[in-house]
């Protein structure tokens, strides 16, 4: 089995003001983006060119937004997760100001094929 693209794990995900996981995951795999809740079921996925995302003016370094199926999203991505997991982008760490946000949007651009 290939690995993912990109996966985070302890992601708040949230429906807007609703919170639909603490700990989620977001993942990034064969051209798809999944986000699941902490018990690995499916909240919603799509293929990565009809997913729009972004990090609006108003949300922290940690947060971005993702407008998949037509639901946007709120996605709070914590550094090393928050339940101790990792986050695998494929990229090299150790850039301190690097925040899992600008990995997420960045893998998310590459699978799409954007530059």
């Amino acid at each position: 089995m290939r690995e993912p693209e990109f996966s985070a794990r302890g992601v708040e995900i949230n429906r807007w003001l609703r919170s639909l996981t603490r700990a989620g995951e977001v993942r990034i795999e064969d051209g798809r983006l999944a986000l699941l809740t902490s018990y690995g079921s499916e909240i919603d996925s799509a293929p990565v060119t009809a997913v729009r995302a972004g990090r609006p003016w108003f949300a922290g370094p940690d947060e971005a937004v993702a407008t998949v199926n037509g639901t946007r999203y709120r996605l709070t991505l914590h550094k090393n997760g928050r339940d101790g997991g990792t986050a695998d982008s494929g990229e090299p760490r150790g850039s301190e100001d690097s925040e899992e946000s600008g990995r997420f949007l960045a893998a998310l651009k590459r699978a799409a094929g954007r530059r």
